[in-house]
């Protein structure tokens, strides 16, 4: 845990929509600073510099760690590909690190940037901000304290029309392997984790693309996940849903009644097996985006 009274100087990697974000927790935070900015597109920097402030910009992490800025961390909210070079470079000065999800996009370079950073030995921390919503909170400890009794089974459905081709959104997605999966249903199986703490012991999956999708590869992820104590959860997501109308559900049947999520950041209710109706569970005042991602930065620096 850092104990220092200075701001610890931060490397942000990444300018897009997600590095946005980050600029804008750490700019809010009195725990850290910025100290630099890396994004190869010199728009992307100038926009940086204009609305968080005027520090060293470089085109590529490598480059950055050369200089003679000094760093207490590293923070990688730029997309997962060719990681190993930034990790390596970054573990090489002893730099704490948080990588936003995903880690890699195949399970060999993620084990290898773990070694990497346990060779170092620096802390790694991969960024899933939905287990900070408070909403996730709240269900957890609903859960852990058998409000409505023990989890017994669950189905969680995300169907969302996730225009790729938006100003505001990443665009590597569209041409990724796996988008959905890698991208979003990520987010939903460590929350699948988190509530219900637990580890899963067997997965069947399957993925596919409809026939009308604007992604490269699979944008609808089917799941169903076995738990350590024999919980089912049955999954469904997608990128192309067609309906322009969002639609979140995440219900858990307990056995004494069940717990129901019906928006992605919020919306939280319970039921006792006989009640007429839901009991909406209130959640204190959320921005989105911005609230879960300064608990995550706070996470992270507690732990460096």
């Amino acid at each position: 845990m850092t104990t220092s009274t200075t701001p610890l100087p931060i490397l942000l990697a990444g300018l897009g929509v997600r590095g946005a974000h980050w600029a804008e927790v750490i700019q809010r935070s009195e725990r850290c600073t910025i100290a630099a900015y890396v994004d190869p597109n010199p728009d992307a920097q100038q926009r940086a510099v204009e609305r968080f402030g005027d520090h060293p910009t470089f085109e590529s992490v490598e480059a950055a760690l050369a200089s003679a800025t000094t760093f207490g961390a590293l923070i990688l909210a730029n997309p997962p590909m060719g990681r190993t070079s930034q990790v390596q470079a970054a573990a090489d000065r002893g730099l704490p690190m948080l990588i936003e999800k995903p880690l890699a996009l195949d399970l060999a370079e993620a084990a290898d940037l773990v070694a990497i950073a346990a060779g170092a030995p620096v802390p790694l921390m991969v960024g899933l901000n939905f287990r900070y919503l408070a909403v996730t909170q709240a269900t957890r400890q609903l859960l852990h304290d058998e409000v409505v009794g023990r989890a017994a089974f669950a189905r969680f459905t995300y169907e969302r029309w996730r225009d790729g081709h938006r100003p505001n959104l990443n665009k590597y997605p569209l041409t990724m392997q796996q988008p959905m999966l890698w991208e979003q249903s990520i987010h939903h199986f460590d929350l699948m984790r988190y509530v219900y703490e637990q580890d899963p012991v067997r997965v069947q999956c399957q993925t596919w693309n409809p026939s009308w999708s604007m992604y490269d590869d699979h944008a609808n992820v089917a799941a169903l996940l076995t738990f350590a104590d024999g919980m089912i959860v049955n999954y469904q997501g997608t990128w192309q849903s067609n309906w322009s109308v969002p639609h979140f559900e995440w219900r858990t049947e307990c056995s004494g009644g069940v717990i129901m999520q019906r928006e992605q950041f919020g919306d939280l209710h319970y039921a006792r097996h006989k009640d007429p109706a839901l009991t909406n569970w209130a959640l204190p005042p959320h921005e989105r985006w911005i609230t879960e991602t300064s608990a995550l930065l706070t996470a992270f620096l507690d732990a460096v």
